[in-house]
């Protein structure tokens, strides 16, 4: 093995054969381990989504260990974790893997509220038969906060239903509003999908304020992170039976079993599942070893964050 190769520390197998390509070396340390000795002049490490406090701080365990360390690489899609890394380390995502799986999840998300599946559900183990009028998402007027991947995969699956999708961001570009603008249109949205990476700008952006511009009946939709969304404000709403919710993920999370959420009229709830799909290790381990083969020849990794 040429030893002036940059060295990779991995978190599991699978990682050894998605970088065999990448000119790199790779060594395999568990999630919870120390780093080896003579794995400790790696120069990127490769963590899994660190979804929980307690993988951030293993991760962050494993950062100390690495004092050449130059890049942090995710194998989910959301960085903003990683706040407490030294200087000099950068970090790039998985962006591109989870995506289209996440956005079919609030298609379908979206599509079982509206249709009123989860009433039918009831009524099927019930043996009762008879339905009310559903909604349709034919000419519903959309509002997805978050233009990223994500926010286009949504974009993409929701326009061939006949829906107007409307994109912001926090600046305004070509086929997406700023945030401001998107403040405008809530009154007449149907259907708010929120799928914004999780900042200090963005924690609890919908808040109680926003939650009450919507028009009675719209549909929250969170497949982001929890904190995106104030609970309190939102379980408010959804006991006054003016709005609807499907929620992936929630704040807390995991959701205590004694949390009035779980018994919130008008919810659809799952557990962080969105994009817990067939292939979506495979697909993640595709973008690592993009971003890992362009620090190897000196470039910038494509999904570099900061």
């Amino acid at each position: 093995m040429n030893e002036q190769l940059p060295l990779v520390v991995v978190p599991e197998d699978d990682g050894v054969a998605a970088l065999s390509a990448a000119g790199v070396r790779t060594v395999v340390v568990a999630p919870e381990a120390d780093v080896p000795a003579a794995a400790r002049g790696a120069s990127v490490l490769v963590v899994g989504p660190a979804e929980s406090a307690q993988e951030v701080e293993a991760a962050l365990a494993q950062v100390a260990q690495l004092p050449d360390l130059q890049l942090l690489v995710s194998l989910g899609q959301g960085s903003e974790q990683w706040g407490d890394l030294p200087p000099g380390v950068s970090i790039a995502t998985a962006r591109g893997a989870h995506g289209g799986s996440t956005a079919e999840w609030v298609l379908a998300a979206v599509l079982a509220q509206l249709r009123l599946l989860p009433e039918h559900l009831d009524a099927q183990r019930e043996h009762r038969w008879g339905g009310r009028t559903a909604r349709t998402l034919l000419r519903s007027r959309v509002l997805v906060l978050g233009a990223g991947d994500l926010g286009e995969n949504v974009r993409a699956r929701l326009l061939p239903f006949g829906a107007s999708v409307t994109v912001a961001a926090r600046g305004a570009r070509e086929g997406v509003v700023s945030m401001e603008a998107a403040r405008e249109l809530l009154g007449t949205t149907d259907v708010l999908v929120v799928v914004l990476p999780l900042t200090d700008a963005t924690h609890h952006v919908v808040d109680a304020d926003l939650l009450a511009a919507l028009p009675d009946g719209a549909l929250v939709v969170n497949a982001g992170r929890g904190p995106l969304v104030d609970t309190s404000a939102l379980l408010a709403e959804l006991q006054s039976g003016r709005l609807l919710a499907a929620l992936d993920v929630t704040d807390p999370e995991p959701l205590p079993a004694d949390h009035p959420l779980w018994d919130a009229p008008g919810l659809l709830l799952t557990p962080h599942v969105a994009g817990n799909t067939e292939g979506a290790g495979e697909r993640a381990w595709a973008q690592v070893a993009e971003q890992v083969s362009a620090f190897a020849r000196g470039e910038r990794p494509p999904n570099l964050v900061r």
